[in-house]
């Protein structure tokens, strides 16, 4: 991570408690800049005590004072070039004309304040020099001209004034520059975390979205399946003795559902395996991993699994399980979409394998509907049979099975109903869209 203002204004901090100085070596440069100052006004006070015929110690202590004042020039800019200015008469504080106007032009105050102040620095060491010339040249033996003194004049104001100002604006447009590029990676820094733990919250999403996937579809493959074994062996071992044909019979068919349960079970391990397996490349854009992980997904859910046409094989697994299944077909049958068919069929299942685990010998209505542009299915069970044989199934689920079922429909845009009767049984019924494969 780079360092940006943020980091510099954590660091400096510690720096600070130098009144308004921000770092240390700036309190060290400025102290540094008063003295020299200071000790050039007192060697220039010298010359102006004995020019205002002051005693010599007064000038002294005066230009001391004066020169003083160029340690708060960034603190107050504006009183350093104001003083600089004011004693320009005495021919004295350059160097805090100097620092003064460049402190004053890098600094934040207004362009109009710097413009006036140094016009009225410019004036005044204009007018100073003019007069001083003037002097010399008249108390000199030769004569250079009328062009002369106005023209040195000039030069000399401008070359004082005009050098500060100049470095002085060029700096602060640097550095209002670099602060608003420090400022601007501060942005892109915090967007760039944002951006981040969005993209964390939305894979943390997809994560749990997928394992309550895999949830599902290992609850409907395994619970269904199993529960028809326990069902046969419960059976298998009531016949054993009394009728060996019919439990070689049991028991082929516990082994052929356990053979269906692996296979499936085989399926959705491979699916995994192969999202896992995947190599990793170099680093994409979030946008590149969404429209992975979306194909992905897609690619998933368009596996090959049980459709509509193994319903009728389905119930008659019931039936050889000994539940008594009525299976009622209205409109023509036709080809959907593999999502709905694979939902319709996991509905039907899950009601099978509720009524095998909570009402044993129940008699069982399973319809099925074919209708424009949707299908519909219920499962209704009577009342469970006191006298069937219970193949011990009774335990606590949590209702997984009817969560699974309405995630599924809902998923699709489909309408879940689920609840008792009125006769002591239950339904559970779904209504899923289905436009027809193709179209």
């Amino acid at each position: 991570m780079t360092t940006t203002g943020a980091h510099q204004d954590a660091a400096g901090a510690t720096a600070r408690g130098w009144w308004w100085w921000g770092r240390r070596r700036s309190a060290v440069l400025d102290v540094t800049l008063g003295a020299v100052s200071a000790l050039e006004c007192a060697a220039e006070g010298v010359g102006f005590a004995d020019y205002a015929a002051l005693p010599v110690p007064v000038g002294v202590l005066f230009g001391l004072v004066v020169g003083a004042v160029l340690v708060v020039r960034r603190r107050w800019p504006i009183a350093v070039v104001l003083v600089s200015i004011a004693i320009t008469p005495a021919e004295m504080g350059y160097l805090m004309g100097i620092v003064g106007l460049y402190t004053l032009a890098a600094s934040e105050v207004p362009r109009r304040i710097i413009a006036v102040l140094a016009g009225m620095s410019l004036v005044a060491v204009l007018i100073v020099t003019f007069v001083r010339l003037r002097q010399d040249i008249a108390s000199a033996e030769f004569d250079p001209g009328p062009w002369y003194v106005p023209l040195m004049a000039v030069i000399f104001s401008l070359g004082l004034n005009a050098p500060p100002v100049l470095f002085g604006l060029y700096i602060g447009a640097r550095r209002r520059l670099m602060e608003s590029l420090r400022e601007r990676a501060d942005s892109l820094e915090q967007e760039l975390s944002l951006l981040a733990d969005r993209a964390e919250q939305r894979a943390q999403m997809a994560r749990t979205e997928e394992r309550t996937r895999i949830a599902r579809e290992m609850h409907d493959v395994v619970a269904h399946r199993v529960s028809l074994m326990v069902v046969h062996a419960a059976a298998l071992q009531a016949v054993a003795l009394k009728d060996p044909q019919k439990a070689a019979k049991n028991a082929a068919l516990v082994g052929d559902m356990g053979r269906q349960a692996l296979r499936e079970l085989r399926e959705m391990l491979g699916v995994l395996r192969a999202g896992e397996a995947a190599p990793v490349r170099e680093a994409v854009p979030l946008a590149a991993v969404g429209r992975a992980a979306a194909a992905a997904a897609s690619a998933v859910e368009a596996e090959d699994g049980p459709c509509l046409d193994a319903v009728e094989e389905l119930v008659e697994q019931s039936r050889q399980a000994g539940m008594v299944v009525e299976l009622q077909v209205m409109g023509e049958a036709r080809p959907y979409g593999p999502q709905v068919e694979r939902t319709a069929y996991r509905v039907v299942q899950e009601g099978l394998t509720n009524v095998h685990k909570h009402a044993a010998g129940a008699k069982v209505v399973v319809r099925l509907a074919h209708r424009g542009g949707e299908v519909a299915m219920q499962v209704e069970n009577g009342p469970s049979d006191g006298k069937a044989a219970d193949a011990g199934l009774r335990l606590p689920s949590g209702g997984n099975g009817l969560v699974g079922m309405r995630e599924r429909v809902t998923a699709l845009g489909g309408v879940f109903v689920s609840g008792p009767t009125d006769e002591g049984g239950f339904r559970v019924s779904a209504v899923l869209p289905a436009p027809v494969r193709g179209t």
